[in-house]
């Protein structure tokens, strides 16, 4: 429901319609191909998309910011955040082909201009972006290497440009590695939900 987004952040009437439909489509496409746990379908908005947001709860990006989403899947946490900025830009990858379609259809349905899409792995991208953003892909000491050619230096927003994931449990075996700045924050200090309550969004400074 679009008012687990509403308590915590506040939208336009056309962001408004774009999430309410997102919980019309994503359970059709569902059916036909499976982008999200069939039991899970019903936690579309807090375990998909409000989980997704949290990256739009920790930055607030300047217009035009890039954004790479990689490992998007059926588009998180992707689509979400390009509802939630317009002003920036979105490019969304994934391997698995049937995903990356259902992901660019509803982006389509719902009318988002600021979206493109590629089917192919992390190394056939060769565009450079401010952030690469990504929801449980990868071990992140393993996703450093790969994307690291992918994000221009510097950076205009609060955070320089870097890489921002969505990841759940003890991640420590994987930050001791990375020997560049990072941030770990508990998303349960962004939204009450229970389902937050092991999950984490880590920034690495690169």
């Amino acid at each position: 429901m679009v008012k687990t987004i509403t308590q915590y952040f506040s939208i336009t009437p056309e962001q408004e319609q774009q999430f309410d439909a997102l919980g019309k489509l994503y359970p059709q496409w569902n059916e036909k191909i499976n982008v999200i746990s069939r039991k899970d379908i019903d936690n579309l908005y807090v375990n998909h998309i409000l989980h997704s947001l949290a990256i739009a709860h920790f930055l607030n990006p300047a217009s035009g910011t890039t954004f790479l989403d990689m490992g998007t899947g059926g588009g998180f946490p992707g689509i979400p955040l390009a509802i939630m900025w317009p002003q920036c830009r979105f490019h969304l990858i994934d391997r698995i082909g049937k995903k990356i379609r259902v992901a660019q259809s509803i982006a389509e349905e719902i009318g988002l201009k600021n979206v493109t899409f590629q089917h192919g792995d992390i190394g056939e991208c060769r565009s450079k972006f401010d952030f690469v953003v990504s929801r449980a892909v990868m071990r992140l000491d393993e996703m450093l290497p790969l994307v690291r050619k992918n994000i221009t230096p510097g950076g205009k927003n609060g955070y320089p440009n870097g890489i921002i994931v969505l990841k759940g449990g003890d991640l420590q075996s994987e930050l001791h590695k990375i020997k560049l700045p990072y941030l770990e924050e508990k998303i349960e200090t962004y939204f009450h939900e229970p389902f937050f309550a092991t999950k984490k969004l880590v920034y690495v400074q690169l």
